[in-house]
């Protein structure tokens, strides 16, 4: 399974560990910035590789796996990271060895996974990391007698101060081999027996290895779903002998699916006895202090509120200067680039088209890095598994539980991963529920259309003296969206996922201090992506559009009247009878087509439609949200966007599905067509009702 002799060169290091080890940290330490991100074939499981450069000029290939509690999976990141760590993927080479990174401070809990990997003969490294959380809470771990009684090299490490990475880098150059300890954990005896005997079966029939088959072994015993799902692979005698085993276990009162979990505990306990000493166990750390007011029932909530809208108006407030800079700069490009360039068609898509639909939306880069950056601190620093837990409480009133809020909170990133973050929840209808309602979190994708709206229409306003008019606008868009997910989770729970409300069991991490290097670089990767996608799929998207909104040509037309004679123009007008009751014109109405792919294009499509429209007038040069802000309609002389339109503009955007991206994977996740369907159907009607109810009711309070 594993190569024994490979060139440093092309040698190939895996890093596992469980969630909250400080798996990531340790890798970012090794790697630095030599990394690249992607996915692993056939599946949206995140794939990130990193190379490691030693003192001697030789390199390394390092491969971050999918966190996980142990080799049996549950889930698919889960299967993605055994089946590497086993060898048993064609895409992905096989690891020389393994750094296995364990939580000093949750010893007996990591300890599980490392007797995993042991067992099946894999060379491993121990990254005993977060020492110094260990040793404030009362726990001194002797490396050596931990490594001696594992029988595999052990390193101390604290990842977010890169002490231990040195001597960890040295252990990298050379050839790791496998312990050569014995298993050491035991079974009781009539288990074993039927274990060995099972192991042995395996081993002649399927000619596995002694590793695999005892694994192999285990799951027969304990899986309720083992036999069904090896009917095809295993020949009818090994599964009839494996039912009398069963039913042998059960008449003698063993519980198959906890006495192998069991055993292998009582040899972890004995394993942190000989090499922990614990100095004060009602020792109450700096995390619990804490925790007795983030967690408070009351405070809590009223903290993670707080923190809510303090982060969206620095979003807000922060990013405003380098948005300027970039317009500016995008600006400038386009006079230079008029100035290089002859008049004609070319000039006008390079300048009206490619430049304007890229540059209204990389403008926005500033708040998208922003929202990242603040994400990344909430989640390093420990506050991410706490608001779950703080919003257990609400979360338990619709019938879900803490664990659905996690996927919520990485939509408020982006659906696609709290789409997939969903597979952490066991029961099958609470994540149905929980992928429907994760698109109504505002992702990234919408802050681009709530800013621009709220730039060119919300006034510069203080509310109470301290909050902004325009952050709390902004504030209560992703309210919105979190309550609409709320409620309908309620209703799918109460009618078509009816099952009963789930206990919720989390692990808090201890608090610590966020590694700045490490969320700056998940920051940029984030942004990267923004970035790379702005000069992509928008710019293709932007130069179609261009296409529409001038062809077919009209001679003597001028550019506003050629705008609506063209092809976007005619599909404006033709849906503008649909979405005039929302407040909404045939200009608005190009841009909701344009977007159903990617929210963020109505930005670029507004960029490119108000740039062709003043092409050759004298406010050309003007931004486009100041252009949007002084657009009138020339048959009725009414603005074109009011406060009135922004707002229903941005609640139509809360609420409608408008990311194509999303429904693939939420076919891929349920290997249906039906849910997606229902999604977008459900969310395009809320949209609706909703912008039309909010829309009368303002124009009522405007009269």
């Amino acid at each position: 399974m594993f190569r024994e002799k490979v060139e440093l060169s092309t040698r190939y290091i895996a890093i596992i560990g469980n969630p909250n080890a400080g798996k990531t940290t340790l890798f970012n330490a090794l790697t630095g910035l030599r990394q690249k991100v992607g996915n692993y074939p056939g599946v949206t499981v995140e794939k990130k590789e990193g190379k490691i450069i030693f003192s001697d000029g030789c390199s390394a290939t390092l491969l971050d796996l999918p966190g996980t509690y142990s080799l049996t999976a549950n889930s698919p990141d889960e299967k993605v990271a055994t089946d590497v760590l086993l060898g048993r993927t064609n895409h992905t080479p096989p690891p020389n060895f393994v750094i296995c990174v364990v939580d000093a401070s949750n010893l007996e809990r990591n300890l599980y996974l490392v007797s995993q990997i042991i067992d099946y003969h894999i060379p491993v490294v121990i990254a005993l990391n977060m020492i110094d959380v260990a040793e404030k809470s009362g726990m001194t771990i002797s490396s050596k007698k931990l490594g001696d009684e594992l029988g595999v090299r052990v390193i101390a490490t604290i990842a977010s101060k890169k002490i231990g990475v040195d001597e960890l880098k040295k252990i990298m150059q050379s050839n790791v081999t496998a312990s050569l300890k014995a298993r050491q954990w035991s079974l009781p005896k009539v288990v074993k027996e039927e274990c060995d005997e099972l192991q042995t079966m395996l081993q002649g029939t399927q000619h596995l290895s002694e590793a695999d088959a005892f694994h192999e072994a285990i799951q027969l015993l304990t899986s309720p779903t083992a036999l069904s799902e090896h009917l095809d692979r295993y020949a009818p005698e090994l599964l009839e002998h494996v039912k009398k085993d069963h039913e042998r276990l059960d008449i003698l009162g063993i519980d198959r699916q906890s006495v192998f979990v069991e055993s292998r505990y009582e040899w972890i306990k004995h394993v942190c006895e000989a090499s922990r000493e614990i100095k004060s166990q009602s020792f109450e750390t700096t995390s619990d202090k804490i925790d007795k007011v983030l967690t408070h029932k009351i405070f809590g909530f009223v903290i993670f509120l707080a923190l809510m809208a303090m982060m969206f108006q620095a979003i807000f407030s922060w990013a405003n200067a380098p948005m300027e800079w970039i317009g500016e700069g995008f600006n400038e490009l386009e006079k230079n680039v008029t100035a290089l360039m002859p008049p004609g068609d070319i000039r006008d898509l390079t300048v009206n088209g490619a430049l304007a639909g890229v540059g209204a939306v990389v403008t926005f880069l500033p708040q998208i890095f922003f929202l990242f950056l603040f994400l990344g601190l909430l989640e390093d620093t420990g506050y991410m598994a706490r608001a779950a837990f703080i919003m257990d409480r609400l979360m338990s009133k619709v019938g879900l539980h803490g664990k659905s809020f996690i996927p919520m909170l990485s939509s408020f990133a982006c659906a696609i991963p709290g789409i997939m973050a969903t597979r952490t929840i066991e029961n099958r209808k609470d994540r149905l529920v929980t992928m429907l309602v994760s698109p109504l979190v505002s992702c990234s994708a919408r802050l681009p259309v709530y800013v621009l709206m709220i730039a060119a229409f919300i006034p510069q306003q203080k509310v109470l003296g301290i909050f902004s008019l325009p952050g709390l606008t902004l504030v209560s868009m992703y309210l919105l969206g979190l309550f609409a997910a709320l409620i309908f989770a309620w209703i799918f729970k109460k009618t078509l996922l009816k099952s009963d409300a789930p206990v919720f069991i989390m692990e808090l991490p201890p608090y610590k201090l966020p590694s700045l290097k490490t969320i700056i670089m998940h920051t940029w990767e984030r942004s990267y992506l923004f970035l790379k996608r702005a000069g992509t799929f928008i710019l293709g998207v932007s130069i179609v559009l261009w296409f529409l909104a001038t062809y077919p040509k009209t001679e003597r037309a001028t550019p506003a009247e050629q705008l609506q004679q063209s092809f976007a123009g005619q599909a404006g007008r033709l849906i503008e009878p649909v979405i005039k009751p929302l407040g909404f014109n045939w200009k608005i109405g190009i841009g909701l087509i344009g977007s159903l792919l990617q929210r963020e294009v109505f930005v670029s499509t507004m960029g490119t439609i108000y740039n062709i429209k003043d092409s050759d007038t004298q406010f050309s040069n003007l931004s486009l949200r100041q252009k949007m802000h002084d657009d009138i309609d020339p048959h009725t002389g009414v603005p074109t966007f009011t406060i009135l339109t922004a707002i229903c503009l941005m609640v139509y955007y809360v609420l409608a599905m408008q990311c194509m991206s999303t429904v693939a994977v939420m076919h891929r996740e349920t290997n249906s067509w039906r849910w997606p369907i229902f999604q977008i159907s459900y969310m395009t009607a809320l949209a609706y009702g909703t912008t039309f109810v909010v829309y009368r009711i303002g124009l009522l309070l405007t009269a």
